[in-house]
């Protein structure tokens, strides 16, 4: 029988990032997508600011999405700088996704922004995480031109677009995680 912490810790170290080249044509059912969420909303929170909000982008608001990257990204650098292939690949990525939701802070002013960044980042680590235990490829994606999404997402004045998480089913196996130890990352204090 395994224990809570055997589960958690195969769902831990089986969590990769699950890229929209690799998402196949299959609906992710809302009853899913709204689990996946749901695990959002218990992530820690100082002072109970709850600065986690989504967007949930679906169907033809995909390729909407796709065409707003697209033009961010056309208006906002110089022609110099400029390349189609990049300018492609917004409304590629964005229709090989089954559902894209718009990862938003909700800045309270009650304590430090990267505070209420740090809440949201758990958020989305719960979502990861739930994503995973669903058999649901997932990652964050964090252009510049998310900067400038505001007005497409109808955000309010105290609110920002931290990133994008893109979400498909896959058939991609499992693959070994490329980390060094823990033991190298960690020092002690004991007396």
């Amino acid at each position: 029988m395994s224990t809570a912490y055997e589960n958690l810790i195969k769902i831990i170290k089986e969590r990769r990032s699950i890229f929209p080249a690799s998402y196949i044509k299959k609906e992710i059912p809302i009853e899913v997508i709204n689990q996946i969420l749901e695990t959002a909303n218990y992530a820690p929170t100082h002072k109970l600011t709850q600065p986690w909000r989504f967007v949930v982008i679906r169907k033809a608001g995909l390729a909407r999405l796709g065409e707003e990257l697209g033009r961010l990204y056309k208006a906002l650098v110089t022609p110099q700088q400029f390349l189609q292939k990049k300018y492609d690949s917004f409304a590629e990525k964005t229709s090989q996704a089954d559902c894209i939701i718009a990862i938003n802070m909700q800045v309270s002013g009650k304590i430090p922004e990267w505070e209420e960044l740090a809440a949201v980042s758990c958020a989305v680590q719960n979502m990861a995480l739930t994503a995973e235990s669903l058999k649901v490829g997932a990652y964050w994606s964090s252009p510049p031109l998310i900067d400038d999404l505001g007005e497409f997402l109808n955000l309010n004045a105290n609110e920002k677009c931290i990133g994008l998480f893109y979400m498909g089913y896959h058939n991609e196996k499992p693959w070994e995680p490329n980390r060094t130890s823990i033991k190298e990352k960690v020092k002690w204090i004991e007396e």
